[in-house]
């Protein structure tokens, strides 16, 4: 969330930007100023009479020993008095702070001053196109003719199990799967992340320490019962493994990877987008994490992305990177560049990679600082994340754009993993 200083002390500077991603935070930034001096306020009046009430009970001893009864007993009634109005106060105090705290979790974070503005995603600016994007030909099979022609996924008995967006990966189709992810890990580790292994559910302060909670509150699955969710990207147990935490500066960078199935509701979604693998509720990704220093965390962002394209490169799959305007950006990020895959049978670019950096807006709500050598102070860290890489599209785009008389063509650096150069 926003430093509550920094908008006491930037409003303009925070509407301004906020208006970047097409959110209108003036009233609300108004009530959440207005509200932090009534706490202010509130706090200074309760203190005022506590050292009132301080001052009285010093005076009661002295009243006795000199034998002023009536003056100690009058002298009692204040303090009855002042306590009960102090109690007051603090159930007021703590009323403000609470309807504060609900507001200021509803602002989103700045966006970063690259940020073009814009309202969805046709408003994002082209960074980077590969040079081998190939020509769309007509009578290519798009992945979910493929998987069935090559028996790979088997998305009609996914529907039977549990229902449309949970497919079922079979044979040659299983073994992709793995061999990306192991690919993904592995190569991650090359880059020093370090491999970690977290829960798939998460209650709800970890879902609100990254953002999910209450933003996406209806795109996450629920467990009832348990009051857990399950997780819609392995960034929300990574991150939070630093929840409440503060590093030593010599800790810093710290950066992690993770494999995980992810789940999301997907609501509202509907179309010829959402066929085969294009989206699913159930789906496997590698995840790479870092928390950085305030100032290293646009370099370690660049460094990313590079790492993220490289991987793209190695699988030879025709890419761009674009740069997402305001209004198609997260709740939560200041920037964002989308890694895209060209889909040569449906003639259309799919996301497979979000790169992002938070700045210290994730750090914020999840008291996530350090602390360099020698120093008292502690210094709220930068948090990113990004996909190393989300599986589904980058197996439909691996599907279309490897097809040959010959089979699937599978590229060289997956072929160990896969045993095999085709799937026929």
């Amino acid at each position: 969330m926003l430093n509550l200083k920094f908008i006491q002390e930037n409003k303009e500077t925070v509407i301004r930007k906020l208006a970047v991603k097409n959110f209108d935070a003036k009233e609300l930034v108004e009530k959440i100023i207005s509200l932090d001096n009534e706490r202010k306020n509130l706090q200074k009046e309760s203190d005022d009479k506590q050292a009132e009430m301080n001052s009285i009970s010093k005076q009661i001893g002295s009243l006795m020993k000199e034998g002023k009864k009536e003056e100690a007993e009058t002298a009692r009634a204040n303090t009855t008095r002042l306590k009960e109005e102090i109690a007051a106060l603090t159930t007021k105090h703590n009323e403000t702070l609470n309807e504060l705290n609900t507001l200021i979790v509803r602002l989103p974070n700045l966006p970063h001053d690259s940020v073009p503005p814009g309202k969805s995603d046709a408003d994002n600016v082209i960074v980077k196109v590969c040079d081998n994007v190939p020509a769309h030909e007509e009578g290519q099979l798009p992945h979910w003719d493929l998987a069935k022609k090559y028996q790979l996924i088997d998305f009609e008995v996914g529907v039977k199990i549990t229902g449309a967006g949970f497919p079922v990966y079979k044979g040659l189709g299983a073994r992709l799967q793995r061999a990306l992810i192991y690919f993904f890990l592995e190569e991650n580790i090359k880059a020093g992340f370090e491999e970690v292994q977290p829960p798939l559910v998460v209650n709800e302060d970890s879902g609100f320490g990254t953002g999910q909670l209450p933003d996406k509150d209806g795109q996450m699955y629920y467990v009832n019962e348990d009051k857990l969710y399950l997780i819609p990207t392995a960034e929300v147990p990574v991150t939070n493994l630093y929840r409440d935490v503060i590093l030593d500066a010599d800790q810093l960078p710290v950066k992690n990877t993770a494999y995980s199935a992810c789940f999301r509701r997907e609501a509202g979604s509907y179309g010829k987008d959402v066929r085969g693998l294009n989206r699913l509720h159930q789906f496997d990704k590698v995840e790479i994490v870092q928390i950085t220093r305030p100032e290293a965390s646009y370099e370690a962002l660049d460094g990313m992305v590079k790492h993220v394209e490289g991987l793209l490169q190695k699988l030879e799959l025709p890419y761009r990177i674009v740069r997402l305007c305001g209004g198609d950006l997260s709740f939560t990020s200041a920037l964002t560049y989308d890694f895209e895959v060209y889909s040569k049978a449906q003639n259309r670019w799919l996301e497979v990679s979000s790169v992002s950096n938070f700045e210290e807006y994730q750090a914020n709500r999840l008291k996530l600082r350090f602390r360099d050598k020698g120093e008292k102070k502690t210094i709220m860290a930068h948090t990113l994340n990004g996909s190393a890489l989300a599986l589904p599209r980058i197996v439909a785009s691996l599907l279309e754009n490897n097809q040959t008389p010959e089979g699937i063509r599978v590229p060289d650096v997956l072929r160990g993993f896969m045993g095999t150069d085709y799937i026929r």
